[in-house]
């Protein structure tokens, strides 16, 4: 830890100091009160909820190892209780009338979209600060986070607040992090993830006989593209508006008929398809703006194509990772360009 504290003072020039302190500072917390998921099983004084949650973690972690070739260490295999909703708050930017996010630059896991706070207070006065400059702002709770192999991540309070899905995606999708990442490209890593925690599930509730969560879970993966397939034509029909000639605030009234547009067609697939699901009510009901779509399509664009690229490598995760390697070891643009049109494992 010392030497990111001094790493961070380096780099002050481009990020200030107090930032990387609370960074250091939330993240030693965590460190400083992990427990051993063996011995709080076997501690007789362990609520039995808890016992049973960390119960079904370990067997998700060793079939994470065995059976998804994703890294064999300590990560998730000691647990904290954090005593709050979220582990960090990532803070998203954008231009008023642009969909490309803000980027921030840190030591070891490049520039990426966001700013993750472990204060709650510090998260909000950066959102402020930001929109006083005239930018789109969204702050979004994180449950989990990844050091990249770099430190043993633990199973957090907030990891085993659902079900064992829940679980089980979570961890996949955290160590197929520290399997794969590529520095500056948030695109590509959390949608290689997403492959990775996507078709983990499946093969586990396969191997665990859940027919039922299974059926659950697709019903889940089919929303979330239908969800992510309106995202894109929102998208697509901003990204013409802010191309086109028009004034500021003719722009404006523009931008707000579209998201408004956008809330309507979730209506109505909400009632219609979905039969009345109201899982995503909360996002729509909150503000959306530039920032919000752009932080939704860093996790969601390139997640078919890997998904295809992983049957295209007939479900070997070793094969399909190697796969990944060779595409990541290119460059920009060239790397999402091989990806969308991989037609072969490699």
């Amino acid at each position: 830890m010392l030497a990111a504290v001094i790493v961070a003072a380096g780099l002050a020039g481009c990020t200030s100091i107090s930032y990387y302190a609370q960074s250091v500072e939330g993240h030693v917390q965590i460190m400083a009160a992990r427990k051993s998921v063996g011995r709080l099983i076997r501690d007789p004084s362990t609520p039995e909820a808890l016992r049973a949650k960390l119960t079904s973690a370990s067997a998700i972690r060793r079939f994470a190892t065995e059976e998804l070739a994703l890294p064999d260490n300590s990560s998730y295999r000691s647990y904290v209780d954090i005593g709050r909703a979220d582990v960090t708050l990532a803070v998203f930017a954008a231009p008023q009338f642009s969909l490309t996010p803000i980027t921030w630059c840190f030591p070891v896991f490049g520039c990426v979209p966001y700013r993750g706070y472990f204060s709650r207070k510090s998260a909000a006065e950066s959102a402020a600060e930001l929109q006083r400059r005239g930018l789109d702002v969204y702050v979004s709770g994180v449950t989990a986070y990844s050091t990249l192999g770099w430190f043993s991540d633990p199973l957090l309070s907030t990891m085993l607040r659902q079900d064992d899905t829940y679980i089980a995606s979570l961890i996949f999708h955290e160590l197929a992090h520290q399997k794969i990442y590529v520095n500056n490209d948030s695109a590509f890593n959390e949608a290689f993830a997403v492959a990775v925690e996507t078709s983990g599930v499946r093969k586990w509730l396969r191997a665990t006989g859940n027919r039922a969560g299974l059926r659950r879970y697709e019903a889940d993966r089919n929303r979330r593209a239908d969800f992510l397939g309106l995202i894109a034509k929102t998208r697509d029909e901003l990204r013409q508006i802010y191309g086109s000639p028009r004034a500021p605030e003719q722009m404006a009234a523009a931008k707000a008929a579209t998201i408004d547009r956008l809330r309507m067609r979730y209506r109505q697939m909400r009632d219609k398809r979905w039969a009345g699901y109201r899982g995503y009510d909360a996002w729509f009901d909150a503000p959306i703006n530039n920032a919000k779509l752009a932080a939704t399509a860093v996790y969601g664009e390139q997640v078919p194509a890997f998904l295809h690229l992983f049957d295209l490598c007939s479900g070997d995760y070793p094969r399909f990772y190697a796969a990944v390697r060779r595409i990541a070891d290119l460059h920009e643009p060239s790397r999402a360009e091989a990806l969308k049109a991989a037609d072969t494992c490699g």
